[in-house]
């Protein structure tokens, strides 16, 4: 039997909040990076392979903060959002058809933030741990800051060497910067 590669999508979500329950996941941004066999990165245009949704909220509570950041119009995602089962339930089949027979890595920078919500959606309203399971994830702020030699405290997008930065802004839009999480993993990936 052959071992599965690795695929790593690179997610990212914006949220009314800082913790899912009493507040919501209102967008989820997905990008393929690339495909790991355990020796070689090879590169994936994160542009080619990407899903989004804007999701309705779950609860009455948010951040006002946490709204500004993402730029999202709440009242606008009451009335239009996805519901978040079916978006969830489209998530995870998207997410198993990019894989197809390799493993889903679901990566973040940073990783607790994002995996938080994901995860607690998945089994929220698929009653399951969803396709990346419960463990199979990957942060780039700490693979950062292993591979720069600096603390994760400095593992920060404006310490990044330029060689490494990724060539899309953080825009605070899901799949943008899922794209450019993507960017710079696979920059990261590929450094000698």
């Amino acid at each position: 039997m052959t071992p599965q590669d690795d695929v790593y999508i690179c997610c990212d979500i914006e949220a009314d909040g800082p913790i899912p329950g009493p507040y919501s996941m209102l967008s989820l941004g997905m990008s393929v990076a690339g495909r790991f066999d355990g020796r070689t990165f090879t590169r994936l245009d994160p542009a080619a392979e990407t899903f989004y949704a804007e999701l309705a909220p779950v609860s009455s509570q948010w951040d006002q903060e946490s709204l500004r950041v993402s730029g999202l119009d709440r009242d606008r995602l009451v009335r239009e959002g996805e519901q978040p089962a079916p978006a969830m339930r489209r998530a995870a089949n998207w997410v198993e058809d990019v894989a197809g027979t390799d493993r889903p890595v679901f990566v973040s920078y940073p990783l607790g933030y994002d995996w938080m919500f994901v995860y607690w959606y998945f089994q929220r309203f698929l009653g399951a741990k969803g396709p990346f399971g419960h463990s199979v994830h990957l942060d780039i702020k700490t693979l950062f800051a292993v591979k720069a030699g600096v603390t994760v405290g400095a593992a920060v997008r404006k310490n990044l060497a330029e060689d490494l930065a990724p060539r899309r802004p953080a825009t605070h839009h899901a799949r943008d910067d899922a794209m450019a999480h993507a960017d710079l993993l696979a920059n990261l990936m590929t450094l000698r």
